[in-house]
């Protein structure tokens, strides 16, 4: 077809802007490369702007509206329509699964990583949480970190390798799943019970954690989680037959529930080890200097010291949930009308389980910290016991040589999370998984799950490329 020659004055224009705004892009983020680079950081943070627009909380929220416009990116990339599919029961938690068809030499691999975030209120933010907002070197946006940030890097890779005609060693099945912040019409669970076809793997990567770690200002470390605590909630409940509020009693369902908390405040668990947590913190001890790096090196064994267990452990609260169950108050609710005396009180209890506590031991502890029998102590669902994966050593190889053009060569290590994922439903399976990303991330400065939720914006770019040259190679 003739073009008139503004049209194609106008069309180079037009390239020109775009090649320069991306090379701007990879200039931005310290590295510059081949041309796959630059158009993979374009389309990087235009999906994650779309992500971070898309409302996935649980009670407002849509995890199908996100995963249908991704869905619509991989069809109009050339995936086959039946490799990419909407699966689910439930109309606003469906899942996006996508295969990215191999040469059948290995076993296909998972790729895992969920679409849903916690709620956010606008009035507790300095930005709105559903707009990716970029200042000062950051992203900013409910789900920049946990996990839309490294879902994005999932998409991004799987989209460069398909328009660059890489076909990878054996299959990548992609799951971008629902219900992992809430446990409500669970992804990865109605998956592995409906189309456990679609979930067969030789191992798992799960990008809902891990990642190479800032320490001093740099990465330091990747971390790589193959062990994690186990979830476990509690409601803390006390009950009166209330009555008007002008003859108040001293028997106050409030006043109780409150003692009973401030009874649990001042009791710990026991501090100890396992084999993630020692080799954690055995690697960690060897770029950590002074006192600290010290004690780091004295607990990295099967009888570890106990006054460097405890000062290892006050040394940061990141520290401390390494090294002991922890349970805390996260919701409360109380009374029926402002004129009457309370007929219940109750708590929330989050339990965070080492993963070789029993459970019956903890409700036992509880109860004796809780010292009112009148209270009561009720689990709010069963726990499910999360087995440790074993080092792949292959696979820590192929993870520090994909992070070395980035960030020099990092020692990739293994470590237990103190938070859960849906990595139990698979571990359960017997799957091996591993659980990372490419976020450069502060480990002082976590704010998943909080006010004004970030990740940095070069952290962001060199992610896209990390998971890129790992897929690449896998």
């Amino acid at each position: 077809m003739n073009e008139p020659n503004a049209c194609r004055v106008l069309r180079t224009h037009v390239v020109r802007i775009v090649l320069l705004g991306a090379c701007a892009l990879a200039c931005v983020s310290g590295w510059a490369g081949d041309a796959g680079r630059e158009p993979q950081l374009a389309m990087g943070r235009t999906l994650l702007a779309e992500l971070i627009g898309t409302d996935t909380t649980p009670n407002h929220g849509s995890t199908t509206a996100a995963a249908e416009k991704l869905a619509r990116r991989f069809r109009d990339a050339g995936f086959a329509a039946d490799d990419v599919m909407l699966l689910g029961d439930t109309p606003l938690k469906r899942n996006l699964v996508v295969r990215l068809r191999g040469q059948g030499k290995r076993a296909p691999i998972l790729l895992l990583a969920h679409l849903d975030v916690v709620e956010a209120r606008r009035e507790d933010w300095h930005f709105d949480p559903f707009a990716l907002t970029e200042r000062a070197g950051w992203f900013y946006g409910r789900g920049t970190m946990d996990i839309k940030g490294a879902a994005v890097g999932l998409a991004s890779a799987l989209l460069r390798l398909q328009a660059e005609g890489i076909t990878p060693r054996g299959d990548y099945v992609l799951a971008l799943t629902a219900g992992e912040e809430d446990g409500v019409a669970n992804g990865v669970e109605w998956l592995l019970a409906h189309r456990p076809d679609l979930m067969r793997a030789s191992f798992a990567i799960n990008v809902d954690g891990g990642g190479p770690e800032i320490r001093g200002g740099k990465p330091a470390q990747v971390s790589v989680e193959t062990a994690e605590k186990v979830y476990l909630s509690y409601t803390v409940t006390a009950r009166n037959p209330g009555g008007h509020s002008s003859l108040p009693t001293p028997d106050n369902a409030i006043y109780r529930l409150a003692h009973a908390l401030v009874r649990l405040s001042a009791h710990e668990f026991p501090l100890r080890t396992n084999a993630a947590t020692r080799g954690y913190f055995g690697g960690l001890a060897e770029s950590t200097a002074g006192p600290l790096g010290d004690d780091m090196r004295a607990i990295a064994n099967a009888m570890p010291d106990a006054a460097a267990l405890a000062r290892v452990a006050a040394s940061s609260t990141y520290n401390n949930a390494q090294l002991r169950t922890t349970c805390v108050p996260t919701l409360l609710q109380g009374g029926h009308a402002e004129n009457a005396l309370p007929q219940m009180a109750r708590a929330m209890l989050n339990c965070r389980l080492l993963p070789d506590e029993d459970a019956d031991t903890v409700d036992q502890v509880l109860r004796q910290a809780i010292a009112d029998p009148d209270i009561e102590l009720a689990r709010v669902a069963e726990p499910h016991p999360s087995p440790p994966t074993a080092v792949d050593a292959g696979l820590f190889e192929r993870i520090a040589e994909a992070g070395e053009p980035l960030w020099g060569r990092l020692p990739v290590r293994p470590y237990m999370s103190a938070g859960a994922t849906d990595s139990v439903f698979l571990r359960a399976t017997g799957m091996p998984v591993f659980v990372f990303n490419g976020i450069p991330y502060d480990v002082d400065d976590d704010r998943s799950h909080g006010q004004d939720e970030r990740i940095r914006v070069d952290s962001f770019d060199q992610s896209l490329e990390f998971t890129y040259r790992l897929l690449k190679t896998l």
